[in-house]
């Protein structure tokens, strides 16, 4: 495994909080804790914006993917609302994390609590070519569910 150096930002509302790190040593991102000032309910479908009172640096080549923890899905119903969410490269504001409840309960984000991962990932991008007709596949355009549900 390479480690990229990622210089990353403590802001003001989040200077007392830990830095990030990973919770294993084979863990593929770290978690973001919330720097809310005061505990933020979230009522049953409704979303918030949590602040994580961090900035990074990401290098460019490379793009922040913010996604769910497994846990609070699994548990509470709480994910993140664009998963993933893409941080670029050129972005150095404060990484924030939308978070929707999908349970059924009132769910409570705590300061310090962690809401979200973070991946550092390399970015390929497309050289969009212009064409007249594309190659045929057995697929051919059928989507949305054309392959059936049954396994084969």
């Amino acid at each position: 495994m390479t480690a990229v150096p990622l210089p990353v930002r403590r802001l003001p509302h989040g200077a007392d909080l830990p830095l990030p790190a990973y919770a294993t040593e084979g863990a593929a991102g770290f978690d973001l804790l919330a720097a809310v000032a005061e505990p933020h309910t979230l009522a049953p479908g409704k979303q918030a914006l949590i602040p994580t009172g961090l900035a990074f640096a990401i290098p460019a080549g490379y793009e922040g993917q913010v996604r769910p923890r497994s846990g609070l899905a699994a548990k509470h119903g709480i994910t993140v609302l664009n998963a993933p969410g893409t941080i670029d490269a050129d972005y150095r504001g404060e990484v924030q994390v939308i978070l929707i409840n999908h349970g059924d309960l009132p769910f409570t984000v705590e300061r310090g609590m962690r809401i979200a991962q973070f991946l550092l990932a390399p970015v390929t991008r497309a050289d969009l070519t212009p064409v007249d007709s594309l190659d045929d596949t057995a697929r051919g355009a059928g989507g949305f569910g054309s392959t059936g549900l049954a396994s084969a």
